[in-house]
């Protein structure tokens, strides 16, 4: 008969439960996987599957005990590890919806909103469909899956007895927040310049010619303009988010 004792077994569990907390933190904070819409024990069983994939890789597991001081510090320090990731992804997500937001106030949709279900809340129309687009975009790339491989891949850059990484300092991770700005102008940058033409260009018609109703000709050219561009300029969008996403996603494992 196979006999084990308590401090094996908390021994064996633990070789799961410091994994399956970096790995339940990401998809918990991860784009679509995190998303409200997704069932929690849904989430749950995805993170306990990929944690049965990925433990057994995972080398230096910490001879830690699992309801110790320093184990819960450990399993902290995992779940900050997941979240901060999961973060780097979100970046790219909300920069594109913030680009939306921009793009749609130029437009004249700053008023057309849409309820998200993620949020409870109204969402301005142009930056709900970007996020769509965004979402369908990881999707097709095989996101999902470069997520998996990304977060198997950080136990070796940031081991589980490890103390760097995670941007250095947690100055360095806030200041991540403000690239958001920079991208979203970035992504909106075509949009807004050939919005911003067709509005001069409309000033010197109105200007020319008094007797046009700017408001009758003005909104459904500069929502046609507005479109048409935004359409041409998607790939380029998508790929300055997929560079971001990827970008700050490396920066963690530094």
């Amino acid at each position: 008969m196979l006999e084990f004792s308590e401090a094996q077994l908390l021994a064996w569990i633990a070789t799961v439960a410091y994994p399956f907390c970096r790995i339940a933190a990401l998809v918990a904070t991860a784009p679509i996987l995190g998303d409200a819409s997704v069932p929690r024990h849904v989430k749950v069983g995805l993170a306990f599957f990929v944690t049965l994939i990925v433990a057994p890789g995972v080398a230096a597991v910490p001879d830690v005990a699992l309801l110790s001081g320093d184990g819960f510090v450990l399993i902290g320090r995992q779940i900050l590890i997941g979240a901060a990731m999961g973060f780097a992804m979100r970046l790219a997500f909300a920069a594109i919806e913030y680009a939306g937001d921009l793009i749609g106030f130029q437009m004249g949709l700053g008023y057309a909103t849409l309820l998200d279900p993620e949020t409870n809340d109204q969402t301005p129309l142009i930056g709900s469909l970007l996020r769509y687009f965004a979402s369908l975009g990881f999707l097709v790339a095989n996101g999902p899956l470069m997520m998996i491989a990304g977060v198997s891949e950080s136990f070796r850059g940031l081991p589980l007895a490890g103390t760097g990484g995670l941007f250095g300092d947690w100055h360095g991770l806030v200041l991540q927040g403000a690239t958001i700005f920079g991208l979203a102008l970035h992504m909106a940058l075509p949009v807004i310049a050939a919005l911003l033409v067709t509005n001069v260009a409309l000033g010197v018609m109105t200007r020319a010619a008094p007797q046009l109703n700017l408001f009758s000709i003005g909104f459904p050219i500069t929502i046609t303009v507005g479109l048409v561009v935004l359409v041409i300029s998607m790939p380029v969008v998508l790929g300055i988010a997929e560079s971001a996403m990827t970008e700050t996603a490396g920066r963690l494992l530094r």
